[in-house]
């Protein structure tokens, strides 16, 4: 029988599968920390720290008990997590390395193909070269591989060490030992990974039911195309034919849309929505996710279930944004309420405020900014910073 769901009965089972229905300030701890980032398969990682950094903002947003050094205690002392790609480059629970190698040996070919064609012939004459650097001396930096005639440029300019790294690196050859001043400091993989998450091994086949069914699980209900999607571990070809392979195991789902449009089908396991016990609703406060969020990573998926439309604006040209550089989605109970623009300035100590946009039909009431600034001074605090300031007088009020 085919289960219709209503848009509220998605938010919220989208929001709890998202690790934002548990009460965000409940002791967290490292183990706890742990647990969470299982729970979401994945916390992106970013270098712009208009605030503050993306997997930092991610993991705050959800437990605002969330202390820094835990993470890195689990991910540089303990081997717990590592550094890898999913879509993006994110941190990922160590206990799924072995479904990983999976990916690096499709890595493998499809990075040599692709970087043929923007490197030219022979870049992968380093590659060799710099795996013996590594492991004969040790955990090495970009910079200690750079070579003194080469000049600086972007990605598409990389030394050609630089080249090896990365392909090293995105084909597990080498891993993330730890991070200097965001810098990478690369070492070799079975030194980074505890023996008993580098070691073991999964058959294909158990690799592709691990990815499906894993992604299924964190995201409560889909399609095979966003089943593919969650992790990029799989193509949507093989996500299809695991939900026919599982059809026994699964039930149809019509998710009702934002909009009042067409319930659109997807998938979700059998025992659905009963197995997943009782959906909590989702804590009341105002809270600001960052731009890569996992709830929102998927932006036609947010724009089905929110009636969020939301895209980021960095590699937009001034003149042509809607919004601005870097805008923060706001979260209030199950509903994406509105957008904020602003930018911690450490050296005034200041969490500047540029604008702030509400959604139609979202009212500036008094009680809303209250919850808003409330949210804006913990971030504050959180960022480094010590107070909140409104440029301009800007306070977004009707």
């Amino acid at each position: 029988m085919t289960i219709l769901l209503s848009n509220t009965e998605a938010r919220r089972i989208f929001l709890a599968r998202q690790g934002l229905s548990a009460p965000p300030g409940r002791a967290l701890g490292k183990e706890g920390l742990l647990s969470l980032i299982h729970d979401l398969g994945f916390v992106q990682v970013d270098s712009i720290a208009t605030v503050e950094r993306a997997h930092h903002q991610i993991l705050f947003s959800r437990n605002q008990t969330y202390r820094r050094e835990h993470l890195a205690e689990l991910l540089e002392r303990d081997g717990e997590l590592f550094e890898n790609w999913t879509h993006d480059a994110s941190i990922i629970p160590s206990a799924f390395y072995r479904y990983w190698k999976h990916r690096f040996r499709r890595e493998e070919a499809s990075i040599l193909e692709r970087w043929r064609k923007w490197r030219g012939p022979g870049f992968e004459e380093a590659f060799d070269e710099t795996y013996a650097r590594i492991a004969e001396g040790g955990a090495v930096m970009s910079r200690d591989l750079k070579a003194d005639d080469h000049k600086s440029g972007g990605w598409w300019n990389w030394h050609p060490n630089k080249t090896a790294l990365e392909y090293l690196w995105r084909t597990g050859k080498v891993a993330i030992a730890r991070r200097e001043n965001f810098q990478k400091v690369y070492d070799l993989a079975e030194r980074v990974l505890p023996p008993h998450h580098h070691a073991p091994e999964v058959g294909h086949d158990a690799f592709v039911d691990w990815a499906c069914r894993s992604a299924l699980e964190r995201l409560g209900f889909a399609t095979h195309g966003e089943i593919a999607a969650f992790f990029d571990l799989v193509a949507p070809e093989e996500a299809k034919a695991w939900v026919e392979t599982h059809r026994d195991a699964l039930r149809p789902v019509l998710v009702a849309p934002a909009d009042g449009g067409r319930p659109r089908p997807s998938h979700a396991f059998s025992g659905f929505p009963e197995n997943l016990g009782d959906i909590p609703e989702p804590p009341a406060r105002l809270r600001v996710l960052s731009p890569f969020d996992p709830l929102i990573r998927d932006r036609n998926r947010t724009e089905r279930l929110f009636g969020f439309f939301y895209r980021i604006e960095i590699f937009v040209p001034e003149p042509k944004r809607q919004y601005g550089y870097y805008v923060f989605p706001l979260l209030e109970g199950d509903r994406l309420v509105g957008r904020i623009d602003m930018k911690a300035d450490r050296r005034s100590g200041t969490l500047d405020v540029r604008r702030l946009w509400w959604e139609p039909k979202v009212r500036a009431s008094a009680g809303r900014m209250e919850k808003l600034e409330a949210e804006l001074s913990r971030l504050a605090k959180f960022s480094g910073v010590e107070t909140v300031r409104w440029l301009d007088g800007w306070r977004g009020e009707e």
